[in-house]
């Protein structure tokens, strides 16, 4: 995409600026750590890859343990999740032995460091998640979905309008606001977004996504675990930000040095998931699904034989993943299954 197009819709600029192949922010640097823009669960401590790990261990026996399945992760940073979800697989070589692991990454910077990371492990970097084989797959999404393209409409007295951004040149840029159908809009996504509403932000990519992932798991069976930042209101607001060096930045400075991301409604994905009879989700918050899992107790056992200094420090990280005031409330967890599967694994604290 050229830089000298003068009015972008909002999800074609941040395509733009997070994933054009020369100048956008996956495409160029390593986000991730001290080093980059942000710290990601994975990278606080590996106690999390391993409850992942665990978790899985227990789905795939819900779905009957099959011979084959896959492990797929979207977007996978580093590569540190998948790297320690094999190491702790391996410990269950039943379901080690079965599971074809793969990663869908859409930066190929990015892909090169998995590749470096995990070189030593049996992967597959998969394009097209439904040219695939006919097993059922156990997908991962953290921190994927709030990464990809959002529109934004807004309801004014006239109408809805939808945001655009003017882009003369790369250091100048602003928002413009255009009238649109939302009705339009509303035909296309095949449910009604814009109801009670005066704000709507979503990704056409995660509803493609989600669709995609949809009717892989009616067809073939397994589930999606998703993991990210976002809240459970039915009214939605706006949440875009940017985010250089760990603070927020301002979206439209530093086009393509800032990662562009947002808060996602889970209630639409929700509702999304209506469209699909043969599924439903269950929602839970980073908190609840990482202590009923037994992160704690995991943390417990291990550091009984590690100097106080370390003790301090593993449960210094692993208060930034539950306390509420930090990452315990703020991501989401949210699974999609079959509803004829009953598991609940992880979601089971009111």
């Amino acid at each position: 995409m050229k830089i000298n197009r003068r009015n972008l819709p909002l999800d074609q600029f941040i395509e733009f600026a997070l994933y054009n192949k020369v100048t956008g922010y996956y495409m160029k640097k390593n986000p991730f750590g001290k080093e980059g823009d942000f710290i990601t669960a994975p990278n606080i401590t590996r106690l999390f890859s391993e409850i992942i790990a665990i978790w899985v261990v227990t789905f795939w026996k819900s779905i009957g343990s099959p011979k084959k399945f896959n492990l797929l992760e979207f977007g996978a940073g580093n590569g540190e999740m998948m790297k320690v979800v094999i190491e702790t697989l391996k410990n269950f070589p039943e379901c080690f032995l079965n599971c074809n692991f793969q990663i869908h990454e859409k930066s190929e910077l990015l892909k090169k460091q998995q590749q470096l990371n995990l070189k030593s492990e049996k992967i597959t970097w998969v394009e097209d998640i439904k040219i695939n084989n006919s097993y059922p797959t156990i997908f991962l999404a953290n921190e994927f979905f709030d990464a990809l393209p959002i529109k934004q409409f807004f309801k004014k007295k006239e109408g809805w309008v939808e945001r655009f951004v003017h882009l003369k040149e790369k250091k100048k840029a602003e928002f413009k606001n255009q009238p649109t159908d939302i009705k339009n809009i509303e035909q296309n996504l095949n449910f009604v977004i814009s109801k009670d509403q005066e704000i709507i932000e979503y990704s056409p990519d995660s509803f493609e996504y989600l669709k995609n992932v949809c009717n892989l798991i009616i067809k073939n069976d397994g589930g999606i675990l998703i993991i990210d930042y976002g809240y459970l209101n039915f009214k939605m607001h706006e949440t875009l930000q940017a985010i250089r060096n760990h603070k927020h930045s301002n979206i439209l400075e530093d086009i393509g040095d800032s990662d562009i991301t947002y808060n996602i409604n889970f209630n639409l994905f929700k509702k999304f998931i209506y469209q699909f009879n043969d599924l439903n989700s269950i929602i839970s918050n980073q908190k609840k699904f990482l202590t009923s899992m037994g992160i704690v107790q995991r943390a417990e056992i291990i550091s009984k034989n590690i100097p106080f200094s370390k003790k301090s420090d593993l449960f210094y990280r692993i208060r930034r993943l539950i306390d509420e005031k930090q990452m315990g409330e703020l991501f989401k967890v949210m699974l999609i299954k079959k509803k004829k599967n009953k598991f609940k694994t992880g979601f089971e604290i009111d």
